[in-house]
Parts: structure tokens; C-alpha cells; sequence
């Protein structure tokens, strides 16, 4: 499928998202083989979120992305440990450590951040203590589980803030939802992905899977959790993705509320039976407030080796921005949706070339300044130590 540049979809857009001010020049030059595009036309600025040499700073989409003021103020979680060559998959050693980096100014420059109290600390998590006030101005919420970098817990835990992630509360348990009958036996996968839906109540899109079941590892399923009660306690509501004899993995959701109250939930999806088949991201739609779901649409192909999550974003015009990476041909890629997901366009390419296929995770969210910040890690030859880094480009 030929790919089209950034520069171009600028023109079609161009009367809807015209932004006053200076162009931001091209840092980065290069050339993109296989299915790939030029980029040297491209209103594309990438800069440095957290890099330190020896180490391996990787998966923002494990650790949770939160915005205040409008996208001038962004929080990006994720985990770093010794580099190491021969680690295998990840060139990471131990210990690896869950930590934060904030951006005052939309995404441009930014600080790392070390609270205490946080994820990997391995404290034994508390009950939900409820009055949680989930409508604060100021309020981030992060969900922890088993099956990656930062904890192992089957049973699944969060932390709450009211300082936009200075200081954390918790860990909390998600009182009585482990008791629910479609989730016995079941081991909680969740990264982070919630809707706060009032005051008192918010709907948190987490994954599950059925340890007994062959290629259990790669058989997560997306379901909905809901709290009405300040989080004293919690209600299994559906399955985002319903079990099926094929049973694909559907793992880490990405989720929007559109301006008309549907939800959408976009996930990383693969066969587990057949390690050649390509990896894809495909949406689910539900029109009832997350009681009932319904395919939606494939956005597009992840690559081999796992493949790679999206990053689900609803920008101010109405469109949906969907990003991921192609493993294979290690790109960061976009593509934009002007019908609330039935279809997409053709796939825009934000790095290319990198040193490795171990690369991606994104998270994104557009800024005040109407532009798309997408951050993701990857390694350079300048940086072969893997990296956070963020594109910032006018969608």
C-alpha cells in the first residue's frame, strides 16, 4: 500500500487545522525502505522524554500517559533498567524501575520524576478505601498487574494522585471484582486506560486471562470494570472482545469516549498458534456505554515478533488518530479516521529505520497547540541504548 506523507495530508486538512505561528524545521532526515516515504517534507519535530547512557528506557503504553490545561501539561510513565546486550527479546537487565517524566510546555521539553509510593515498590496492596473523587481537576489514576516490567499481580492493583502525579496514593485492591463469576481463575493483565464518568464513578478497561488455557500468555481478553461508589467497590460489566474458539490475543486497550457518548477501544491483537501470521491493531465500538460491543474496523498490520499496542487518541476536530508501531519494517506510523473509526487512512510514517525491531509502545495526545504528540521508545546508532522519545506533528 503506497504511503502517504505528512506534508500532504497537511493540504487536505489545511482549512480545519491551521495553527498561526512558526514551522517547526525537520530534525531528521531519512530514508525509509520496504513500503516506506521519504520524510524530509515533513512538519515533524522528535525530541528526547528520558535517556541516560547504559541504560534501556522502554514501553510508555505499559506505564500510562495522563494531560492537563488542554495537553500543555503531559505525564508519561516508563521503565528503564541496566542495558544489556544479551538479555534476549529486550536488551534490559535488572532491577527495572517504573518511573515518570512530565512536560510543561506540550511536549517539548521534560523532566524525569522519581515519586515514592509508586509502581514496583511491591507493597501489599490495601483495600479500596472508596471516596475517591475521581472528578478532581488534578486527578491521575494507574493500574498495575501481572505479565510485565513493573509488578506481578494476578489479582491487579492501582494508585490514585490529586496532584497530576506528584504524589500517589495506594496501592489500592479493585474491591470485590476478583469475586465475579466470569472472571474466576482468571489472572489480571491490565496496563492503564480508564474513563472517569463522574464524580464517584469511572470505567476502567482492563484484560484478563485464563492461565489452564494453552498459550495462556498470549490469550489476554479486554473487559470493562466499573465503580458508581468512590471505588469502595467495583462490577465486572463485559467483555470488550468476546472468547471465541479462535481465541486471538486482544491485549492492551487504547480507549475514547466520542463526543456522542460511544466508547471505542482499540487493541493489539495476534494468533498465538502461528508465530508467522502478522500481528494487527483492530477497534470495538460500544454504543450503551460499555454494556455491548461490536467489531468496529482493522486499523492496521503490528509486524512479527508480538507485534505492538496502539495509541488511541479523539482529536479537537472530531477525527481519531491511531498510532503503533510496524515491527517489521520498523516504522512509527499514524493513521486518522474521519467516520468515529469505520475506516482509515492510509498509514503516515513517523520514524522509520531505527537500530532495532524492539521499538514502540506508543502513547499520544494532542496538545494545546493542536498538535499530535505521539512518545515511544526505540534505538538509534547515535543512542543504541533504547530511548524515550516523543514526535510532535500537526495532524
Amino acid at each position: 500500500m503506497k504511503k502517504m506523507t505528512l506534508s500532504n495530508w497537511n493540504l487536505i486538512f489545511k482549512s480545519r487545522t491551521a495553527i498561526a505561528g512558526f514551522i517547526i524545521s525537520v530534525l531528521f532526515i531519512s530514508t525509509i525502505t520496504g513500503c516506506g516515504v521519504r520524510t524530509d517534507d515533513m512538519e515533524l519535530e522528535h525530541v528526547v522524554v528520558a535517556s541516560e547512557e547504559g541504560r534501556f528506557f522502554g514501553w510508555p503504553a505499559n506505564n500510562g500517559m495522563w494531560s492537563w490545561d488542554n495537553g500543555r501539561e503531559i505525564l508519561v510513565g516508563h521503565t528503564h533498567g541496566p542495558y544489556d546486550g544479551e538479555g534476549g527479546f529486550h536488551s534490559i537487565g535488572h532491577p527495572q524501575l517504573t518511573k515518570l517524566a512530565r512536560s510543561l510546555d506540550g511536549g517539548r521539553t521534560w523532566t524525569s520524576e522519581d515519586p515514592d509510593n509508586f509502581v514496583g515498590k511491591d507493597e501489599e496492596p490495601q483495600p479500596s478505601p472508596g471516596n475517591i473523587n475521581f472528578g478532581h481537576p488534578d486527578f491521575a489514576l494507574r493500574v498495575a498487574a501481572t505479565g510485565y516490567h513493573g509488578t506481578n499481580d494476578p489479582r491487579g492493583r492501582f494508585f490514585i494522585s490529586y496532584d497530576r502525579g506528584k504524589t500517589w496514593e495506594g496501592s489500592y485492591r479493585f474491591n470485590q471484582l476478583h469475586e465475579a463469576e466470569e472472571l474466576k481463575g482468571m489472572q489480571i493483565t491490565a496496563r492503564t486506560s480508564y474513563l472517569v464518568t463522574g464524580s464517584n464513578s469511572a470505567q476502567i478497561i482492563l484484560t484478563a486471562r485464563n492461565p489452564e488455557l494453552e498459550f495462556a500468555n498470549r490469550r489476554d481478553k479486554p473487559f470493562v470494570a466499573e465503580t458508581t461508589d468512590g471505588g469502595k467497590t467495583f462490577s465486572f460489566i463485559s467483555w470488550v472482545v468476546p472468547w471465541s474458539d479462535e481465541c486471538n490475543r486482544a491485549a492492551m486497550p487504547s480507549t475514547v469516549r466520542m463526543d456522542d457518548g460511544r466508547i471505542i477501544v482499540a487493541v493489539r491483537v495476534r494468533n498465538p498458534r502461528d508465530e508467522g501470521l502478522q500481528n494487527w491493531i483492530d477497534t470495538y465500538v460500544s454504543e450503551d456505554n460499555g454494556r455491548t460491543w461490536s467489531f468496529l474496523s482493522k486499523v492496521g498490520e503490528t509486524g512479527l515478533h508480538n507485534g505492538n499496542p496502539p495509541g488511541l487518541a479523539l482529536l479537537e476536530d472530531g477525527r481519531l488518530a491511531c498510532s503503533y508501531a510496524n515491527r517489521d519494517l520498523q516504522q512509527m506510523l499514524v493513521r486518522f479516521s474521519s467516520d468515529n473509526g469505520r475506516t482509515w487512512g492510509e498509514e503516515i510514517v513517523i520514524r522509520d529505520n531505527p537500530h532495532t525491531y524492539d521499538m514502540g509502545y506508543p502513547q499520544m495526545v494532542q496538545n494545546a497547540d493542536g498538535k499530535m504528540v505521539m512518545i515511544y521508545y526505540l534505538a538509534r546508532e547515535e543512542r543504541p541504548h533504547s530511548y524515550i522519545e516523543a514526535a510532535i506533528f500537526q495532524p
